[in-house]
């Protein structure tokens, strides 16, 4: 079973993730983050950039990337992540890759991001969301399981919720690459996090229901390290919320 953390605000959820990277890159300075964008990572980029720490050695890999923006369009996710994570928090830009930024045709992009995660040792520390359709990364529900980098279609509720990142829904683009359900599950070690009554269901989902390719975020289950911090109103489905206060008050 997942840790689950019930907090009482974001900027508490990011501070529990914060400590999880500082403990992993105080031990070994030139660790793998996988990187999540959008809204929900950004309280952990927050208390982060609060503690000072030299991540200049630190290498990261995007979950996923957008299809068919324009070369330095502003909500690109090599964009996003360079104005939310790389700058802010002192990262080398040149250690810091995005699925298919290396300029290869897209038929072969997901193999060769496996191959260049897999050349850096795989991911130590994986930061995930989960949208309301149950999606981490962008694997949409119907996503295998076992699989790796590829192109994905995004599902209409996916691009009404980032519509808010773009001028219109229309421009909000309707494919992606996106590291695989088998390659997320790959890190040694994943955090979750969720925020809002609008993730209620994924989480409940994720966390509680059978593991299904119709709830992709369900995959983490079958993780041995895996940690979900989340807000009261994320956890408003979840059955055993009780138990999960409990053993966080109670921790060894």
């Amino acid at each position: 079973m997942a840790e689950v953390v019930i907090v009482g605000a974001p900027d508490e959820a990011g501070a529990l993730a914060a400590d999880r990277i500082e403990a992993l890159v105080r031990r070994q300075p030139d660790a793998v983050l996988g990187l999540a964008t959008g809204s929900t990572p950004l309280p952990v980029w927050a208390a982060l950039r609060e503690r000072g720490l030299d991540l200049s050695r630190v290498r990261g890999f995007a979950l996923d990337e957008y299809l068919g923006l324009p070369a330095g369009h502003p909500e690109s996710y090599r964009a996003v992540i360079t104005r939310e994570v790389v700058e802010p928090l002192g990262l080398d830009p040149a250690l810091v890759r995005v699925p298919g930024d290396d300029g290869g045709p897209l038929e072969t992009a997901g193999a060769r991001y496996e191959e260049a995660i897999r050349e850096a040792g795989g991911v130590d520390l994986q930061i995930l969301g989960i949208g309301r359709t149950g999606h981490i990364g962008f694997n949409e529900p119907g996503s295998s399981l076992a699989s790796r980098t590829r192109v994905k279609t995004l599902t209409e509720q996916t691009r009404r919720d980032n519509a808010r990142f773009f001028a219109s829904e229309d421009e909000v683009p309707r494919h992606c690459l996106t590291q695989g359900l088998g390659t997320i599950s790959a890190a040694r070690e994943l955090v979750l996090l969720a925020f809002g009554a609008a993730k209620a269901e994924a989480v409940a989902g994720a966390v509680e229901g059978p593991v299904s390719a119709s709830l992709p975020g369900s995959v983490i289950q079958l993780h041995p390290e895996v940690t979900v911090l989340v807000d009261e109103a994320a956890a408003a489905g979840l059955r055993y919320a009780d138990y999960y206060r409990s053993a966080w008050a109670n921790r060894l």
